[in-house]
């Protein structure tokens, strides 16, 4: 039997792309950061808006020989380097996921990763056997997204596809749907106890691997 790993030694990085300091996104990541943190382990939260993060791929930014990073992708490739998890945090803005978030996934996630690598599926050397989790938010129903084909497009462009190019250890994602102005505070503790209990169950994996599912608290959503 595998040995389980040291708390202390795993690391959740966190990736928010919402500008609201009020809004429920930041709601999420407060609530899985408390409870990680509850459970000894580490989360650094890296807010894309509060920092200005730029989401466009400029030409000398394009893999190739003598590729050198920016400084602010250097300093998120840093953090990518020392996780264990990726936790990504958006809302889904005309069926996508905003363009702070399409950027990092551009110029830090993709960062000279060439498509000959990704066609020969190799996997990403700052990636491989990562941890992805995903949250994210909709004012549109499921079904409504499920019904028009933009949910099974958000699933094969973010979860399926980043996953396999990437060569991740998989992905984990959970949708919360119909988050418009004025939630009542019912709706708002039941999702939060869901992104908590989420965040036990990742913690979990992380630190003793994959689980038989009937010893994993699955969210219903």
């Amino acid at each position: 039997m595998t040995q389980p790993r040291d708390p202390a030694s795993l690391r959740h990085l966190v990736v928010l792309g919402h500008p609201g300091l009020d809004s429920f996104n930041h709601a999420i990541v407060r609530a899985y950061r408390e409870e990680v943190e509850r459970l000894h382990q580490i989360v650094e939260v890296d807010d894309l808006y509060a920092r200005n993060f730029d989401p466009l791929l400029r030409r000398d930014e394009l893999p190739g020989p003598g590729f050198k990073p920016r400084p602010d992708v250097a300093t998120s490739l840093a953090q990518i380097e020392a996780a264990s998890a990726i936790v990504l945090v958006y809302p889904i803005w005309f069926g996508m996921p905003p363009a702070m978030i399409k950027g990092y996934v551009d110029r830090v996630l993709g960062a000279d990763f060439s498509p000959e690598e990704l066609k020969a599926q190799l996997p990403s050397p700052a990636l491989r056997g990562k941890r992805l989790i995903i949250f994210s938010t909709s004012a549109a129903t499921r079904p409504w997204l499920e019904e028009r084909g933009q949910w099974l497009a958000l699933k094969q462009a973010f979860d399926i596809y980043l996953t396999r190019a990437f060569g991740l250890a998989g992905c984990h994602h959970v949708h919360i749907d119909a988050v418009v102005p004025g939630l009542d505070a019912r709706f708002v503790a039941e999702h939060l106890e869901i992104v908590r209990q989420t965040a036990r169950e990742r913690a979990t994996v992380l630190r003793y691997g994959d689980l038989p599912p009937k010893l994993l608290l699955e969210p219903n959503v």
